[in-house]
């Protein structure tokens, strides 16, 4: 057993990342290059990437130059975006050439996407004939699309091919392929008729044809069909990879499931952004500079900051009836956290089902119903607890009272905006999660407030 077997028994993934940057950089300022270099062949490329990603800029190259030219390729395909550009610029023009025509279509394709136009240029230009139209193939169809983020890197099959004719062409190709544990079978117009898993070839007769055990119920997705929908497919049929076709149904490219890890990373991230109050645009809001940060944030802070004024102009317009009852004024707080917090949780547990599709089947007015009286539950718990309370710290039953009553109302009011507008937003063709905490808080705060001093006013009889 290796050392670095041992290493990863007795200790957590990120115990090993941790020390290889430890001891990495360690070597690097002693410049003991050659101990360095032997570290490194004996770490899984991922861990190697996040580890020389920790370093310093300046010594990020030192240690990607110690690694073979096929371990480099692999590595720099696992780097985020960011490592790559400050890489490209340090690298000669030799060096960025063996690389980025070595890296595999989509991955090539989805760094093409984060430079500028200029190096982009560039480096197709450095590109081999048979790269640049792969290449050009991928970047030709939409961002965000089964076309944009598939790979050409498959095993294509005619279906007049017998078994042995098959796994003889598989063992020809299985080096420069991503994927061979699905087979596709195409006719003589490379139109899609089926496909034939690796278990069931070579369980097979090798003189059987594969039209006679290809599997010809196919489900594929077409080159604009939404990443999202591409990776929720995969995921639903837990597929390792999902065929995708053009308009003439013929088969062009296959999106694999770690495309898809990619992908559901970022439309979570999207979505957590979003439900935030913040616009995150695609980038990486740890790598962005500050002054775009700032500028991103500051747009729902300012819508919701003119929304608040609203809640103001209402507490002024109340003036009379908080000189006559000063303690009102002192459970306003009370009220409105709660119906934001009540409103933030009803948004956010029905955006999350819109995103999963669990809600598909229930409906909007059975999801509003539902969580109505999820909020008339709680508010009627939440609002005895506050009439109590109330009546302890004031000792004004009627006050009191009116806090109980105001929360109920608040509290179901709450629930139905929160889960309702998220559906709204939709039928508009908009992300419910632009719904976000932040809103809801803000328009309940305003609502709330409201209902509270019509509330106190029937009560009291002011």
């Amino acid at each position: 057993m290796t050392d670095t077997n041992i290493l990863t028994q007795t200790k957590s993934r990120t115990e090993i990342r941790l020390e290889l940057r430890s001891q990495l950089q360690t070597l690097l300022e002693a410049q003991n290059l050659e101990a360095a270099k032997d570290l490194l062949q004996r770490v899984q490329p991922v861990d190697i990437a996040e580890a020389i990603a920790g370093l310093p800029q300046t010594t990020q190259v030192i240690a990607f130059r110690l690694l073979p030219k096929n371990q480099a390729i692999e590595v720099y395909e696992y780097f985020d975006s960011t490592v790559q550009h400050s890489l490209i610029a340090e690298f000669k023009n030799q060096e960025v050439q063996d690389i980025f025509d070595q890296m595999s279509p989509d991955d090539r394709t989805r760094l093409l996407d984060e430079l500028p136009a200029r190096v982009v240029t560039r480096l197709i230009e450095q590109l081999s004939t048979e790269e640049r139209q792969a290449t050009a193939q991928l970047l030709g169809y939409h961002a965000g699309t089964a076309g944009r983020i598939m790979t050409p890197e498959y095993i294509a099959l005619k279906d007049n091919f017998t078994v042995a004719q098959a796994l003889e062409r598989i063992r020809s190709l299985a080096k420069i392929t991503e994927i061979i544990y699905y087979l596709y079978v195409t006719d003589t117009n490379r139109c899609l008729s089926g496909i034939v898993s690796l278990r069931d070839l070579v369980t097979a007769q090798p003189n059987q044809t594969l039209g006679e055990i290809i599997t010809r119920d196919v489900v594929f997705v077409n080159t604009d069909t939404d990443q999202e929908e591409v990776a929720k497919l995969i995921q639903r049929y837990d597929f390792l990879a999902v065929p995708v076709v053009d308009r003439e149904q013929r088969l062009v490219g296959i999106v694999t499931v770690d495309d898809v890890m990619d992908i559901i990373e970022q439309e979570t991230t999207k979505d957590i952004y979003a439900l935030g109050g913040v616009q995150s645009g695609g980038d990486s809001y740890f790598q962005t500079n500050l002054f775009t940060v700032a500028r991103k944030r500051v747009v729902w802070l300012l819508i919701l900051l003119l929304t608040n004024t609203v809640t103001g102009s209402i507490i002024k317009s109340q003036e009379d009836l908080l000189q006559q009852v000063v303690t009102l004024a002192v459970f306003i707080p009370l009220l409105t956290g709660t119906g934001g917090n009540v409103g933030a949780q009803s948004s956010t547990v029905v955006i999350r089902g819109l995103n999963t599709d669990e809600l598909q089947a229930m409906g909007a007015t059975k999801i509003v119903l539902r969580e109505a009286i999820a909020g008339a539950m709680l508010g009627v718990t939440l609002g005895t607890l506050a009439m109590v309370w109330a009546y302890w710290l004031q000792g004004n039953l009627f006050v009191a009272i009116a806090v109980g009553v105001s929360l109920v109302a608040i509290a179901i009011l709450a629930s139905v905006t929160g889960s309702a507008l998220p559906f709204l937003f939709r039928s508009f063709g908009l992300d419910p999660a632009l719904m976000s905490a932040p809103f809801i808080t803000t328009a309940v705060d305003v609502l709330g407030v409201l209902i509270y001093f019509n509330i106190a006013r029937l009560i009291l009889n002011l």
